[in-house]
């Protein structure tokens, strides 16, 4: 019993670990506070929910929710092009509340507020994966993610990022398309945050709008900006900090009415403490301004 809650637990800080992982890189790495990360988040997951349902193997319906959340960050990008800093972010913030409107309306396909349930489970070459394997795949989907973040912003292009991030101005004066770049870098978040999306709905089952609402935004940048801007692994520590935290509250005898608001509120609070006293977080390479 107690193994297979420590299994359920480490697969949702897999899950997490890519979500959070693929946030910094946007953020971190490229300079661009998107607020509206979990959208992608959602898309994947109701994506690779409804091609599944609609009879594409599951591997084929993670790719596919992956790129389908990759071009939703392309088009993000084309939208905000000309937007950076506080702008920016409140424009990426209200990209994630339409994607969250349109799960709670177009209830033909995201069946609203009810939530789609019975998801199918995982399946390679017929056969259903169970969650000791279904750990296996998350953690081997982690490794493709931070090896391939990693990657990206020790080459070339992340050096190209990190210009962007410091000092857009003078990469255009260097003849640099800093519009191209910045689309690269959502896109490229958006892709992994499809993938955590694809892998959370298969593994829970069922998924409804609350799950991608401001709560886990909250969630999400108190992991990256706790363990640091520009740091993939103080990302993933934290990863495992502070998505355990629910977990040990569920022994804790607070009613659900109250430990719901508690839990946002002590993100929230994080959160402020660690922009006022520690703004670079636990390993992080830059402030956050």
């Amino acid at each position: 019993m107690l193994e297979s809650y420590l299994i359920h637990v480490l697969i949702l800080i897999g899950i997490y670990c890519i979500l959070a992982v693929s946030l910094n890189f946007a953020i971190g790495y490229g300079g661009l506070l998107n607020l509206g990360h979990i959208a992608f988040f959602g898309i994947g997951a109701y994506s690779s929910t409804l091609l599944t349902i609609g009879g594409i193997p599951f591997l084929f319906a993670l790719i596919l929710s992956c790129i389908i959340a990759s071009l939703c960050g392309w088009f993000l990008s084309l939208m905000t092009n000309k937007l950076k800093d506080d702008y920016l972010a409140l424009a990426t913030f209200g990209f994630g509340l339409v994607v969250y409107s349109l799960m709670q309306n177009l209830t033909r396909l995201t069946k609203g507020p009810l939530g789609i349930s019975g998801i199918p489970k995982a399946e390679i070459l017929g056969l259903t994966i169970n969650n000791s394997c279904y750990l296996i795949l998350t953690i081997a989907m982690l490794i493709i993610a931070y090896l391939v973040m990693t990657g990206l912003v020790n080459s070339k292009f992340g050096r190209l990022m990190g210009g962007i991030r410091d000092n857009e101005l003078l990469m255009k004066t260097l003849s640099r398309n800093t519009q191209r770049i910045k689309g690269k870098i959502l896109s490229l978040s958006a892709f992994f945050a499809g993938m955590a999306g694809s892998l959370y709905a298969h593994y829970i089952g069922f998924i409804d709008p609350s799950t991608f609402g401001i709560k886990e935004i909250m969630l999400l940048l108190t992991i990256v900006l706790l363990g640091g801007l520009a740091s993939l692994k103080g990302t993933i520590i934290t990863t495992f900090l502070l998505v355990s935290i629910p977990e040990i509250l569920r022994f804790v005898p607070i009613p659900d009415n109250i430990l719901g608001p508690a839990q946002t509120a002590i993100y929230a609070l994080v959160l402020l403490l660690i922009l006022r006293y520690r703004p670079r977080g636990i390993l992080g390479k830059i402030d956050l301004n």
